[in-house]
């Protein structure tokens, strides 16, 4: 088991994919075991145990729809593999259960009742815990191939990792699907250096200050780096806007925010006030953001239920 094998069995995690669907259930799994290896946990862990931050996770950084299905990748995790007589994650318990067919996942209540654990084999936790830099590299991989850069911090706070930042870098240089460094200055001026949600424009001489160009539908879900899958936001509108805090409708442009979004009056007070707004338009409306881009950020990231315009 060489370290590049280990590599490119994780790159080869099966991940469902169905019309654009989002589902880092797998990749959440991973990590989160990945912190527990770390901190020096018990490698094989109870699924009870494990269900709960499962769930906060996906709960956090999934689809409204995620966490309902937190089961999944606990069993089917099994069926991802180095070769055919070596899994990337093994479970452990009563016969009748582990004997099906790796295509019947046990519901909730199963995995619960019948005590079922899960963990890396141990031949791959020792390869882990002898390399820290492949551990951060796993990581890495995971997080850039699944979630924005405006999550992957959270995403590594909440499962208890840290990746080395000269690591990261290099491996940013190696990424398999090139981003077009063109993306932010294109979305930028179609939007007239100015956050598209509130008007934000600061400048510092020829610099635009907290100002980023958003993908709606993400770059690690196949977006492409054009002007109609980019809206120009502040910082904050960016974050919120990944998180699922917001969407707009793909119908009409308004800004519809989620039930889920909380905070103090003068928080509420302003962002609600985007509430049912229309985005700040593009100077061209070639530019303008594409409906179907706008359906999958809805379908796929926004926190359902949506508050009544």
């Amino acid at each position: 088991m060489t370290r590049d094998e280990i590599l490119q069995a994780f790159d080869r995690i099966r991940v469902w994919q169905s019309g654009g669907q989002r589902a880092p259930h797998k990749p959440l799994l991973i990590l989160l075991a990945l912190g527990r290896l770390v901190r020096g946990e018990p490698p094989m862990a109870e699924f009870s145990e494990l269900e709960e931050k499962l769930k906060e996770l996906l709960t956090d950084f999934g689809p409204s729809s995620a966490p309902a299905s937190r089961h999944y990748p606990f069993w089917h995790l099994a069926s991802d593999r180095f070769e055919k007589d070596s899994p990337l994650w093994e479970l452990a318990g009563p016969a009748e259960i582990l004997n099906r067919p790796r295509g019947t996942a046990p519901n909730l209540g199963e995995l619960r009742a019948r005590h079922i654990f899960g963990g890396f084999p141990e031949p791959l936790r020792r390869a882990l815990l002898s390399d820290p830099a492949l551990i951060s590299e796993i990581a890495h991989r995971l997080l850039e191939s699944h979630f924005p850069g405006t999550l992957r911090q959270d995403v590594l706070d909440a499962v208890g990792l840290s990746i080395d930042d000269t690591s990261a870098a290099l491996m940013d240089t190696q990424s398999r699907r090139r981003r077009d460094p063109a993306f932010r200055g294109k979305v930028l001026l179609a939007y007239e250096y100015r956050c598209c949600v509130c008007g934000f424009d600061l400048r510092l001489g020829r610099q635009s200050v907290g100002l980023e160009a958003a993908h709606i539908k993400w770059f690690q879900a196949g977006g492409p780096d054009v002007e109609t899958n980019g809206l120009a936001l502040c910082a904050l509108h960016h974050k919120i806007f990944d998180l699922g805090a917001f969407t707009v409708r793909p119908e009409d442009g308004f800004m519809v925010f989620s039930r889920h979004m909380m905070g103090s009056l003068d928080v509420q007070d302003r962002q609600l006030a985007h509430h049912g707004s229309s985005l700040i338009h593009p100077q061209s409306k070639e530019f303008a953001p594409d409906p179907a881009f706008l359906d999958w950020h809805r379908r796929w990231v926004f926190k359902e239920p949506a508050r009544a315009i």
